[in-house]
């Protein structure tokens, strides 16, 4: 069993499979900006965002384009980085639980926590494409 799994851990198609996952989010939301134009900017609006257009374009931008870097495993650490950056200034812009009545402060703290675990798991696969990289080209000076 124990060779199953380190042999599953250490396959391509499970690292393929976890930067798929954890993309999904970003993916979604970064093309709804750019399917739903006319939403994105609303969302922008309600966040005090403006102007609305250039938020909109950015945010889905810095989606798109972390969400790539991650999937590709091209620059990983930066689109993970920039994603993270996004998830933490949507808690300080828009989640912001310690600032909202009490009935809305729960359902925005579960969000706030929610992007925390998210943040987490940029920074995990940061470290793993780092990893990786390193053991790969290890390998083939061993060669």
């Amino acid at each position: 069993m124990r060779h199953f799994v380190d042999n599953a851990l250490e396959s391509n198609w499970l690292w393929w499979l976890a930067r798929i996952l954890l993309i999904v989010v970003f993916l979604s939301s970064g093309l709804a900006k750019l399917i739903d134009f006319q939403g994105g900017m609303a969302e922008m609006r309600a966040a005090g965002l403006e102007p609305a257009l250039l938020f909109n374009i950015a945010t889905a931008v810095v989606l798109l384009g972390g969400s790539v870097l991650i999937v590709l495993d091209r620059a990983l650490w930066l689109g993970a980085g920039a994603l993270a950056v996004f998830m933490v200034l949507a808690v300080v812009i828009v989640h912001r639980f310690w600032a909202l009545p009490e009935a809305q402060a729960q359902l925005a703290l579960f969000w706030a926590l929610e992007h925390a675990s998210v943040v987490g798991g940029l920074i995990a696969a940061a470290i793993a494409s780092r990893l990786r990289q390193r053991l790969l080209a290890a390998q083939v000076r061993v060669r």
